[in-house]
């Protein structure tokens, strides 16, 4: 039987209360939804120690895949955790496969810089290298990093901090 656009399952948006994203991942995912709470790496100061948390990439969002007309949409709005599903004009409002794979993706890429391994590949984010791919050769104390990039046809080792690296992936 082939289903028509308008019945296949679909990403639709879910706000959650302040703070309370995990709590309603938890509670949606318990009750048998697909579920997805896009999560990034951050860094943070905390007690004037740098360490790397883990957030969600938009607060108060995560993301629900249903199917139209035939799950069942009324307890997504009484879970705990829940303030709503996001629509317009009263209409839930999907969002397409393509932009949740790409939001996917760049969570996947933004790796703990801690994590590093020697050799592996990243791109500089921001600075006067930004937008180039390196390689990662060592931690240079705890906030930078060194890098072997290509200039002019020469490999340079430089020195970048490690908040504008990120892990390529793929």
């Amino acid at each position: 039987m082939h289903m028509s656009p308008h019945h296949q399952p679909r990403w639709y948006i879910v706000q959650s209360k302040p703070r309370q994203a995990e709590r309603a991942q938890s509670c949606l995912e318990q009750q048998g939804y697909q579920v997805f709470l896009p999560r990034i790496t951050v860094e943070r100061i905390r007690r004037k120690q740098r360490c790397f948390v883990e957030e969600p990439l938009f607060p108060n969002y995560l993301f629900i895949r249903l199917q139209r007309w035939v799950d069942n949409w009324a307890p997504v709005r009484s879970t705990r955790g829940v303030t709503r599903l996001v629509a317009f004009g009263g209409e839930p409002v999907p969002v397409g496969d393509h932009l949740i794979d790409a939001i996917a993706q760049r969570c996947a890429s933004n790796a703990d810089p801690s994590e590093l391994q020697a050799g592996q590949e990243v791109r500089i984010l921001d600075g006067p290298f930004a937008g180039l791919n390196a390689i990662f050769q060592a931690p240079q104390g705890e906030q930078r990093a060194n890098l072997l990039i290509e200039l002019l046809h020469r490999k340079v080792t430089v020195s970048v901090p490690q908040r504008q690296i990120s892990a390529c992936y793929g």
